[in-house]
Parts: C-alpha cells; structure tokens; sequence
C-alpha cells in the first residue's frame, strides 16, 4: 500500500496550489479519503473528507469556501485544491484513507501517507 503526494510548495499569501495523493495496493474506489494538516508546534488538524464515491465532502470551517477536495477514481488519485492561502495554512499536510468511511486520526485510519507534503505560505 502506498499513499504518494505532490504538488506541495511555496506560496505568497493569496496564492493557490494543488495537492495530489496517488493511491496504489488497496481498491482506492472503496474507500474514504481525508487530508489533514500539522502546522508547526501544533497538533493534527483534520481538513477535508470525500467518501468512495466522491458524492459527498466534508470540510474543516478554517478551509470551507477556500480548498475542495475531489478525486479520480479512474486514476486511484485524492487532491485537494487550495485557495486564498493564508498563513496559518502554512503545515505539512497529510492524505489518508478508510474503507468506506470517513477516518479522523492516524490511529483511526487503515492507510496514511508515508511522505509529508508541506505547503507554506511566506
């Protein structure tokens, strides 16, 4: 199982980026996928949720009207498209994933990214 994101990077205020997790050895359209995000000295922020399907989505209110969060099931792949980045946006963020739900905690989720992605905002 792997869970690979990209698309991390520095950004002025304002400005937007895109994550992509590409997702392989698990069925990646059965499963509910997440991004969450630890900003430096802080705790795991959960951020955005989609489940299998891509249906339905859910988001923190610090991102709500800012980032989306969709997801090709054709190519096994979540993204999470940022906008108006602020500072406190700045973290490194994390993709993760559960069968056919919805997980909130590294402990809680089947599969978590091995790498983190850091978006910074300066």
């Amino acid at each position: 199982v792997q869970l690979v994101e990209s698309g991390g990077g520095l950004v002025q205020p304002g400005g937007s980026l895109r994550l992509s997790c590409a997702a392989s050895g698990f069925t990646f359209s059965s499963y509910g996928m997440i991004w969450v995000r630890q900003a430096p000295g802080k705790g795991l922020e959960w951020v955005s949720g989609i489940y299998s399907d891509g249906m339905f989505t859910h988001y923190a209110n610090s991102v709500k009207g800012r980032f989306t969060i969709s997801r090709d099931n054709a190519k096994n792949t979540l993204y999470l498209q940022m906008n108006s980045l602020k500072y406190e946006d700045t973290a490194v963020y994390y993709c993760a994933a559960a069968n056919n739900r919805l997980c909130s905690s590294r402990q809680d989720c089947d599969y978590w990214a091995q790498g983190p992605q850091v978006t910074a905002c300066s």
